[in-house]
């Protein structure tokens, strides 16, 4: 069964002027500029991020999938067997290895998941046009803006009674009593927490701070802990889902 978009594509690709196969040319351009444009919306909204797999990264791999797909339709003689699916396959895997490097891990924080997501998807899009399911690609994209944009602020929420928590102190501060008494003041839990001697000889401590109190302020927890002789440093992490 065929979708509207591609009966569309297939009267344009049998459109001919004489012996030159015109409508294939359009077509296959069309494809190109939709997956410019939609693999642009989600290289912006990383770009406005910050992040450092921006604009011109998700616009690079949309539009390198959407090529590959549009050589796996036409590139090769229709006289010999052909399976359109093969280069689509090794795309699949090949984009997964870049995602791979947009993420960062550091004891417990990790960064990059969202963006490396992002960019599985914009070859995602780019394939989707270039086998010419525009509305696919065009409905896939709305979705993924939806997620980044609107699903951030739910996630920040969240968040806010969870945060990652980055704390240094100067050697001989017994660090993890210090949180401890700290989390039993306030009815708070900490959950995976890392402390690591640092080149320079502070140490530091990164955890996620759980309240059970609704009203429980992070502030609070912060101030207590800055009192701590020799403390050297309190961070809280904004958001460790990137």
């Amino acid at each position: 069964m065929q979708t509207i978009d591609q009966v569309l594509a297939d009267k344009l690709n049998n459109w001919r002027v004489g012996d030159w196969p015109v409508g294939n040319l359009i077509l296959c351009l069309i494809a190109m500029l939709l997956a410019i444009v939609l693999c642009g919306a989600i290289g912006l909204e990383r770009e406005h991020r910050g992040r450092t797999a921006g604009l011109r990264t998700h616009l690079l791999v949309g539009v390198g999938s959407c090529m590959i797909m549009i050589i796996s339709i036409y590139g090769f003689p229709s006289a010999y067997t052909r399976d359109v699916a093969r280069l689509a396959a090794q795309v699949v895997t090949g984009v997964g290895f870049l995602g791979a490097g947009a993420i960062i891990h550091r004891n417990s924080a990790t960064r990059g998941l969202t963006t490396a997501a992002t960019i599985w998807i914009a070859m995602a899009i780019g394939l989707a046009c270039g086998s010419m399911n525009f509305l696919l690609a065009i409905g896939g994209t709305l979705s993924i803006l939806i997620v980044l944009i609107l699903f951030r602020k739910v996630e920040n929420g969240i968040n806010k009674k969870s945060p990652l928590m980055v704390v240094r102190a100067k050697p001989g501060v017994p660090l993890t009593t210090e949180l401890l008494k700290a989390a039993e003041k306030f009815s708070c839990s900490i959950h995976d927490l890392h402390v690591e001697l640092e080149d320079n000889g502070n140490v530091e401590a990164t955890f996620f701070l759980q309240a059970s109190d609704k009203e429980f302020e992070v502030a609070q927890f912060v101030a207590q802990i800055e009192q701590i002789e020799d403390i050297v440093h309190v961070g809280i992490v904004n958001s460790h889902k990137y």
